[in-house]
């Protein structure tokens, strides 16, 4: 009986090596250099490449969540130092490395200061074209910031004397590599921008980037911008950018480049003088033209033919301003005329004499109105007092006593009822003529009221 075997499937067997290297703690964190190929930035961000050295070549891949952490941009030819785990892809049945960091091998380091001051003086404006400053086109003194020794000086100074040997061509060397170079180059641009040149030129030869990093230093920038006189940067060959080129007013490829921008040529300045005598002499002409053509004007002008056509037309100009003189005159005088007329009549209207008569006037009519108005409140108080004494007099008590009535008083107390007085009281009787007095012996009640 044949042995029973069993057949994987190719992602079982994918998955199974997977497990394996996932499971391998080594392989969790390995650290590996080599140099990037085959690089492809996918949409999504996440970034895919080859590592490889001499013999040996690694799928790598690097999500986007690390990739945005990076100070660089990968680009193909790049040494690098990765870290990462190892795991298998089981789509394709290869292992790779997952890259979580990346930093650039060697001169990477250098390479990012370099990017870092570059963002932080383009954030400070220091490349603005506004700050630039324009250069002489006709320079009388050049300074030239550069080693005493090597092509570039004899390369500038030659260059200058054979372009334009008006102008003065002055050294200020300098060191221009190591680590004492930046300062000795800041000192001689502060000494050459004092000395009254047109222009400077800073630069060197070229050389690999440690050679050229004294122009790549925070310090020869920041003197560069602050400089007064007109830097043009000549450092290194054309491919070589430096920091100092991006500050400076203008750039120049090369040291001889620099020299041919800072000055013109002889055959230039001959050309331009040529353009200007043709110019001028165009200008004379055309000059000339216009006054010979306003000479001839002139000549052909009828005043001048006839110069009594002159004093003419001035009669007739007179002769109208002075009807329009007369004529505003007149209407100036009518204006006054009317005011006057106006404030004559104010006057009279606010003269003491026509106040006087018309308050005399008003008082008299307001006399009027006053004696009718008491003559009626007279009338009024009159029929008021008629009817009060009308009205005492229906009360009176004489008046009731005329009638045959009397009134009783005990002890100034008028009597009212028998109870008010007693037998043998003295009671005063008030009579319509005359008074009695009495002496009270009987007393009777009324019987019909007490009923």
């Amino acid at each position: 009986m044949m042995d029973e075997k069993k057949y994987l499937k190719i992602s079982e067997l994918n998955n199974y090596i997977k497990s394996i290297l996932d499971n391998t703690s080594f392989l969790n964190r390995v650290y590996i250099k080599g140099e990037i190929s085959n690089f492809k930035k996918h949409t999504s961000g996440h970034l895919y490449f080859t590592l490889k050295d001499e013999e040996s070549r690694l799928n790598a891949v690097m999500f986007q969540s690390s990739a945005r952490t990076l100070k660089f941009i990968p680009e193909d030819g790049m040494n690098v130092l990765v870290s990462g785990k190892v795991s298998a892809y089981p789509a394709s049945g290869s292992y790779q490395i997952y890259v979580t960091s990346m930093d650039l091998d060697g001169l990477g380091n250098l390479y990012i200061e370099y990017e870092k001051l570059k963002e932080k003086l383009f954030k400070e404006g220091l490349f603005n074209k506004e700050h630039k400053k324009p250069i002489p086109k006709f320079p009388n003194r050049i300074g030239i910031i550069t080693a005493s020794t090597g092509a570039a000086v004899r390369d500038i100074m030659s260059t200058i004397k054979r372009r334009y040997p008006l102008c003065e061509a002055i050294l200020f060397p300098t060191l221009v590599q190591g680590g004492e170079a930046a300062p000795n180059i800041v000192k001689q641009i502060e000494v050459a921008d004092n000395f009254g040149c047109d222009t400077l030129i800073v630069g060197r030869g070229g050389g690999s980037i440690e050679d050229l990093w004294a122009f790549n230093e925070e310090i020869v920038a920041r003197a560069i911008y602050n400089a007064k006189t007109p830097i043009i940067s000549a450092v290194g060959h054309e491919p070589d950018f430096t920091i100092a080129d991006f500050v400076a007013d203008l750039r120049a490829p090369t040291p001889t480049g620099a020299a041919e921008m800072a000055v013109p040529t002889i055959l230039d300045i001959n050309n331009m003088l040529n353009q200007y005598k043709i110019r001028l002499n165009k200008c004379i002409k055309n000059l000339v033209n216009t006054k010979f053509i306003a000479l001839y004007n002139l000549k052909n002008a009828y005043i001048l033919k006839n110069p009594m056509s002159l004093y003419e037309i001035k009669m007739q100009k007179l002769d109208k301003f002075t009807d329009d003189l007369n004529k505003n005159m007149n209407v100036y005088l009518d204006n006054k005329k009317h005011l006057l007329e106006l404030y004559l009549n104010k006057i009279k209207i606010v003269s003491p004499y026509n106040l006087i008569q018309n308050n005399l006037n008003n008082l008299k009519e307001l006399k009027t109105k006053l004696n009718v108005i008491i003559e009626k409140k007279l009338d009024k108080e009159r029929n008021n007092l008629d009817y009060l004494i009308n009205t005492l007099k229906l009360v009176n008590p004489l008046n009731i006593l005329s009638n045959g009535y009397s009134l009783v008083r005990v002890n100034d107390k008028v009597v009212k009822s028998i109870a008010d007085v007693k037998i043998n009281a003295i009671i005063d009787i008030k009579l319509s003529k005359g008074n009695i007095k009495a002496q009270v012996k009987e007393l009777y009640e009324d019987k019909d009221k007490k009923n």
